[in-house]
């Protein structure tokens, strides 16, 4: 086509231009699918802290499940910044800290060593931006290293979509929680100090209105990262709300609760004693001091010594062991720390045998994006007290399964009431909260429709059919514009040679 003689040509140069401009758009579609196919089926989860053994990193291998199960050929690389961590001691920490079974053969680890930039510690201030930025530098290296078909970020780091896109790959995120969220940027705006919105700044009209700057502006970059990806999981409703008002993308927007171990714990029977748990990585959001608190006051209240509280989660670095050492201090300082337990980075047996025998639930996280320690509480048959926001109260503790409180005075009283119910009531609040949990969460549903949902963006053992319908339709709109050109060619025209002769010299 590109040599044409210009005997052939048309009496006017538009129909070769058109013929010209497709066949070249043809020639570059092809080079990008050859491409592709030189890289093989890959698909790759962005999971920095894929050995962190919390909610998310269950999200992530059940992901690695489904993917494995639906495209048996694909190979599945994880990047980590876990550089401490041998490919074995991953795969065998995810079997014991969720049951899990990943065919080690099936997945592949690139090792990322610049992980610390998405850390907190790393930024005083400008925290979401400097992490944000950090996530850029982290993404451009596991792109560096290995440059997959489909880039799957399974924690939250939007802006490295930017990256990968123009790296060609299709992006594809699950999101826990939004780095940003309205109900942020309203705490700022009516100056209320919170974890992330300090003292100092919520009590100074001028630092305040300086925040709300930035957050808005950090909000507007956020929302235009979000909606590169071509497919969008949230985990819960709140989330989903937040989410279509910043990224506003609801058409690829798919609502997916995270999965929850819910079949083991669905056979757990027995007596219980007075105890409380808590399930939480020891993060500054999931307000553990809240909950010592609360504890403290039940014993105050009470006079009781019979009760404990435990609580269990993991550490991802040096932040969260000296967290756990803070609220070791406060239960000595309220005087309580022969009562209060701490499990940290306990197995799965271990988990399994405290779910088994607490009585009551505690989870006090602000706006917890889904809530999973919820579900595996109501699961294992004990009473959840969730915090009244976010998951546990649009999605997860229905009424009659648990209770929702927001201050260490309501902690207090639920403890109380629980502790007073009687066998009968204790068994329907159970029926009920296991009924809810066995019909709305579960591993299969969870990877039954993650699997459906990326059948839409994702190709891998379909791959020939893919590239040989794209191709067939490329080479249809050129046959068209061919017989078009042919049928000018066929005319006749007086100033056909003069038109030729001008179009040459172009």
């Amino acid at each position: 086509l590109l040599l044409l003689p210009s005997t052939c040509l048309s009496r006017s140069p538009s129909s070769y231009h058109r013929l010209l401009f497709i066949f070249l758009i043809f020639l570059m579609r092809l080079a990008c699918l050859s491409q592709r196919m030189q890289r093989g089926p890959s698909i790759a989860f962005f999971h920095p802290y894929c050995n962190a053994g919390g909610g998310g990193e269950r999200v992530l291998w059940q992901c690695v499940l489904g993917v494995l199960e639906r495209w048996p050929a694909a190979t599945v690389h994880i990047y980590t910044g876990d550089t401490d961590a041998t490919p074995e001691q991953i795969i065998g920490n995810a079997e014991k800290c969720f049951g899990l079974v990943v065919p080690q053969d099936s997945v592949k680890f690139v090792y990322l060593t610049s992980r610390v930039l998405v850390e907190a510690k790393c930024y005083p201030v400008f925290t979401l931006l400097g992490q944000s930025l950090g996530s850029m530098i982290v993404g451009f290296e596991a792109l560096w290293k290995f440059k997959p078909a489909y880039f799957v970020d399974s924690m939250g780091y939007a802006f490295t979509y930017l990256l990968a896109n123009l790296c060609g790959c299709e992006v594809i995120s699950y999101v826990h929680y939004p780095t940003i969220s309205t109900d942020m940027l309203g705490k700022v705006a009516n100056r209320e100090a919170n974890y992330n919105n300090s003292d100092l700044v919520a009590k100074n009209p001028v630092l305040s209105s300086a925040k709300l700057l930035y957050y808005r502006l950090f909000a507007w970059t956020y929302a235009k990262m979000g909606s590169i990806s071509s497919l969008v999981f949230v985990n819960s409703s709140w989330t989903e709300g937040h989410i279509n008002d910043i990224w506003r993308v609801p058409d690829r927007t798919v609502r997916l609760f995270p999965p929850c171990n819910t079949a083991n714990y669905l056979q757990i029977t027995g007596p219980r004693s007075p105890s409380i748990v808590s399930v939480a990585q020891f993060r500054p959001e999931k307000d553990h001091k809240l909950q010592v608190e609360a504890f403290h006051c039940f014993v105050e209240k009470t006079g009781r010594s019979d009760v404990k509280l435990t609580l269990v989660g993991g550490v991802r670095n040096d932040e969260d062991k000296a967290r756990v050492a803070e609220l070791q201090d406060l239960a000595i300082t309220l005087g309580v720390e022969n009562l209060v337990e701490f499990e940290v980075s306990v197995p799965y047996t271990r988990l399994h045998e405290i779910l088994s025998q607490s009585l009551i639930g505690l989870h006090t996280m602000w706006n917890e994006h889904f809530g999973i320690g919820v579900v595996e509480f109501m699961a294992a048959g004990i009473i959840p007290i969730a915090h009244n926001s976010g998951g546990p109260k649009m999605d997860i503790v229905v009424p009659g399964a648990g209770f929702l409180a927001t201050t260490k005075e309501q902690y207090c009283d639920h403890i109380m009431r629980c502790l007073e119910l009687d066998e009968e009531e204790l068994g329907e609040m159970r029926k009920r909260a296991r009924n809810h949990v066995q019909r709305t969460f579960s591993d299969e549903a969870f990877r039954e429709q993650f699997v459906r949902q990326c059948e839409t963006v994702v190709y891998l053992d379909l791959e020939d059919h893919f590239v040989q319908d794209v191709l067939s339709d490329d080479a249809d709109v050129l046959s068209d514009e061919a017989d078009v050109l042919s049928d000018e060619i066929q005319s006749d025209d007086p100033h056909r040679q003069s038109e030729e002769e001008e179009f040459t010299e172009l």
